[in-house]
């Protein structure tokens, strides 16, 4: 049973719900109202009954019993509005001041004796037909004439009160019934009412769960319920929404990089097949065509094999491993692969040039004159070069500081703060790689001899470290700057081989520097050519312990 009144309960909607437990609360309210005041209102009539009673009979005077009277009962005090009958002492009616063929209460069988017993309390008697009721009291007494015991009872009909409580009840049962019908009227309208969002999210869940996950819920006040459920439900839809694009996305992304994985490893592959098939059959006789196909298939393998450890690379990142973090200076990288480069490709110029943001800011205050090309010999060199420009710069401003000096007094300045080093908290080999990639790509793609240079620089006040690797080729058009760090994607569509690489070096640059915290941005060189830059947050340092990185 209780199972089954569960269920009923469980499958009425929230709206009947609360409108019926409403209705329900309200007519039980008003129950206890109804019963509590008729309570009260009888209790107080029939008080003012007993009281009124109660004092005709004890106002009774000599009773004479009149034979020839209708009525046959005569007081001296007036009885018009009461009844009032005599009883002897067996309990039988002697007289009765009531008329004759009228209803009549049930009143023999009550001795003087037991009338004494009862203290004068008055008592509910009914007629024969029990639908009409007297308030009556007993008292005994004794006839004037004979001194004989009697007993009398004085009462009021309760007509009039009890149809006092029933007009009252009926008018009750009126206003009450009124009250509940318009109660459930109004809590119905107003639960529809407030649940009307509430529907607007049950259409919007089921057109979602059809497939349309572009909807959303709107219209709703914020600092409602229903407004931080609209609100939370619709942050969760756009969580959901992003999730899925990413999805696909990854799906996406995965699809191509199986393909263009399969592409790249197949025409190595092909190649070393072909050449082996042809030493199988007898084709390569000579020795001069066996070693050019050895030396093809090593190229091919050297090709795969670096290939496969991009990817491997790139998988590593993928896994997001923990870095081996540490306080890295930008500077000595760069040098360091200024260095290489030129061993690398001796026909091309590289220097490095390093400057604070609060440095470029003095400059460009002072406004100085630019510094003459260096020699062909010193630009070969990239620490020669960055030394000898900055020789240069310290002759001009001694020249500069002699002449304000024989010229004017010297001036008082203040002792200009420390340049803020290009130090990141980064892994070495990590930052090395992607500064090897960004120059491999430079060297790749810009025509044999042009120069390259390597920028560092520190923004002090965005907490940046900046690393550039700037060339001088034909640049990159904008249509394309976004889509350079997709992994596989290269600008000559038809993969041949003069170009070199398999387009996974600058998908490398962006997934290291991203796991770092940084950015990298695609720039115009001034004068044609493109600028990678690096963005990397900077270590704080902490002023007491001098270049002692703080708690990144």
């Amino acid at each position: 049973m209780y199972e089954q009144l569960s269920q009923w309960w469980n499958g009425v909607s929230l709206r009947t719900k609360i409108t019926g437990v409403t209705v329900l609360l309200v007519t039980l309210g008003l129950l206890v109202v109804g019963v509590g005041t008729m309570t009260v209102l009888r209790t107080y009539l029939l008080g003012e009954v007993d009281n009124h009673v109660i004092a005709t009979a004890d106002g009774l005077g000599t009773i004479t019993i009149s034979t020839g009277s209708s009525t046959c009962v005569e007081a001296s005090y007036p009885t018009n509005t009461y009844f009032l009958a005599i009883l002897d002492d067996d309990g039988k009616v002697l007289c009765t001041n009531l008329r004759p063929g009228s209803a009549r209460p049930v009143i023999t069988g009550m001795s003087p004796t037991e009338a004494a017993a009862s203290g004068g309390k008055p008592q509910t008697i009914t007629d024969e037909s029990r639908t009409n009721q007297w308030r009556v009291v007993a008292v005994p007494s004794s006839l004037g004439s004979s001194g004989s015991l009697v007993t009398v009872i004085v009462g009021q009909s309760l007509t009039e009160t009890n149809g006092t409580i029933g007009r009252f009840t009926v008018i009750f049962l009126g206003f009450g019934l009124s009250v509940v019908v318009l109660g459930a009227a109004l809590t119905r309208l107003l639960v529809t009412t407030t649940f009307a969002p509430l529907h607007k999210v049950e259409a919007t869940a089921a057109a979602i769960a059809d497939g349309d996950f572009s909807q959303r819920l709107q219209g709703a006040t914020p600092n409602t319920e229903v407004g931080r459920l609209n609100r939370s439900l619709n942050t969760m839809l756009n969580r959901i929404d992003r999730a899925f694009a990413d999805r696909a996305k990854t799906i996406e992304q995965m699809r191509r990089f199986v393909g263009d994985a399969s592409h790249e490893l197949r025409t190595p592959l092909v190649s070393v097949r072909g050449y082996a098939e042809l030493y199988r059959m007898g084709a390569l006789q000579k020795p001069e065509d066996v070693a050019q196909a050895m030396e093809r298939i090593e190229k091919e393998a050297i090709r795969m094999g670096g290939l496969v450890q991009d990817l491997l690379e790139l998988a590593r990142i993928d896994e997001a491993q923990p870095l081996k973090l540490g306080p890295v200076d930008l500077l000595p990288i760069a040098h360091d692969a200024a260095l290489d480069t030129m061993a690398f490709a001796p026909d091309r110029t590289v220097r490095v040039v390093s400057a604070t943001a609060r440095e470029q800011d003095e400059h460009k205050a002072e406004a100085p004159e630019p510094a003459p090309a260096p020699p062909a010999s010193m630009a070969a060199t990239g620490p020669i070069a960055f030394a000898g420009a900055t020789l240069a710069k310290l002759r001009r401003r001694g020249r500069s500081a002699k002449e304000q000096r024989v010229s004017t007094p010297k001036p008082v300045k203040a002792t200009p703060p420390p340049p803020v080093p290009a130090i990141v908290y980064a892994e070495e080999n990590k930052i090395r790689q992607v500064v090897t990639n960004l120059i491999g790509n430079a060297i790749r793609f810009t025509p044999d001899g042009s120069p390259i240079e390597l920028g560092v620089r520190v923004d002090a006040r965005r907490g940046m470290a900046m690393l550039d690797v700037i060339d001088h080729g034909d640049g990159i058009p904008a249509q394309i700057k976004d889509k350079i760090f997709q992994r596989f994607w290269r600008a000559d569509s038809s993969r041949t081989r003069d170009t070199g690489g398999s387009g996974l070096g600058l998908a490398i640059v962006a997934a290291i520097v991203s796991s770092h915290k940084g950015r990298v941005e695609v720039l115009d060189t001034p004068g044609g050519g493109a600028t990678f830059r690096v963005l990397l947050p900077l270590l704080p340092i902490d002023s007491s312990a001098g270049a002692t990185p703080a708690n990144p």
